[in-house]
């Protein structure tokens, strides 16, 4: 679930495609949220200077680790980074390696979003601390978790400099939704400035749909972006940070729609801008990371969520210490501020 525009009304445009509208989820009801401020700094102090290293999280939702086979739209498309099957071997681009990530959190269920993407951002095992996976957006007690124990707020303690890529309108800002995603929380109770479409125009800023045809088509005026510049933008953003992230959701909206045609369409676009983003890092000092809160593109004879486990990538110098020491959804952040002290 991802919060870049107003994108809780949800009716979203899959990349390349025409119009579709999907379905709101349904969701607990927590206290209205205080509207952001458009002033938030970066960090709750003077920038600091970046490391000789940094971090780039790239989060993408609802894909796990499937099987082949007719459901699976990533079975026949090749995509170097995400057609990744049970039982064999990934073969991955940039020296990277994986790590099978448990999203199951040993609690009974399908994984879901807000849980998942709670225990990604904070480390917390959010699904045993709930006692149940819940959908959708985080409840009071997420929130406090995400407020608490995000990775924002622990690399800023150690003197690290940290942003969030994603690119929301000033209608957000002035108008905010009634429910709000982890990553928001976790962005705006850290301090994190959001960016805004100014920052996207001038290349400082990714929309959620890399492409920008979404935001076309709702009638703001910003420019088609390929995926190729897109993540060039994205790697040129993250190298003028300790920690970046960036969040892609359109991803678990397509698994829920079952349409194998958008999936694979869409798929092809996300492996040419992951490509891009490694293309353009310096993998000699960014370590770039890719992980996924639950499964649920990669068998699309469900609308649900999947069992599945999801992979954890990482390319660049610090990939061997994050994939040795991720098994868990609660492994990821502590991988990231273990590998930014050292």
């Amino acid at each position: 679930m991802d919060n870049s525009l107003e994108f809780y009304s949800k009716t979203i445009v899959a990349p390349c495609a025409s119009s579709e509208s999907l379905p709101r989820p349904v969701a607990p009801s927590p206290p209205r949220p205080v509207a952001p401020s458009r002033s938030l700094p970066l960090a709750a102090s003077p920038r600091p200077r970046v490391s000789a290293s940094s971090i780039l999280l790239i989060f993408i939702d609802g894909v796990g680790i499937g099987t082949r086979g007719e459901h699976n739209p990533l079975d026949g498309i090749e995509s170097a980074f995400f057609s990744i099957f049970q039982g064999e071997e990934a073969r991955l681009p940039f020296d990277g390696v994986m790590s099978e990530t448990d999203a199951r959190l040993g609690v009974e269920g399908l994984p879901q979003s807000a849980t998942g993407q709670t225990a990604i951002l904070t480390g917390v095992n959010a699904a045993e601390l709930i006692g149940r996976h819940l959908h959708g957006y985080p409840s009071p007690r997420l929130k406090q978790a995400l407020a608490e124990h995000s990775v924002y707020k622990k690399l800023i303690a150690l003197g690290r400099s940290v942003t969030f890529a994603n690119a929301y309108t000033s209608s957000y800002l002035d108008n905010p939704p009634r429910f709000i995603s982890a990553t928001t929380v976790a962005a705006q109770t850290a301090g994190v400035r959001l960016r805004l479409l100014e920052d996207l125009q001038q290349g400082r800023a990714v929309s959620h749909d890399f492409t920008n045809r979404f935001l076309i088509e709702r009638g703001f005026e910003v420019d088609v972006c390929t995926p190729e510049l897109a993540g060039e933008r994205l790697a040129r953003l993250a190298a003028d940070h300790d920690f970046t992230l960036y969040e892609h959701f359109i991803t678990d909206r397509i698994g829920h729609l079952q349409r194998h045609d958008l999936a694979r369409d869409h798929l092809r676009d996300l492996t040419r801008f992951v490509r891009a983003v490694l293309e353009a890092a310096d993998l000699s000092r960014q370590t770039v990371v890719l992980t996924s809160d639950h499964g649920n593109i990669e068998d699309l004879s469900t609308r649900s969520h999947t069992l599945n486990p999801v992979a954890t990538l990482a390319f660049g110098p610090a990939r061997e210490r994050v994939a040795a020491s991720v098994r868990s959804l609660t492994d990821i952040t502590p991988a990231i501020v273990t590998a930014l002290s050292a």
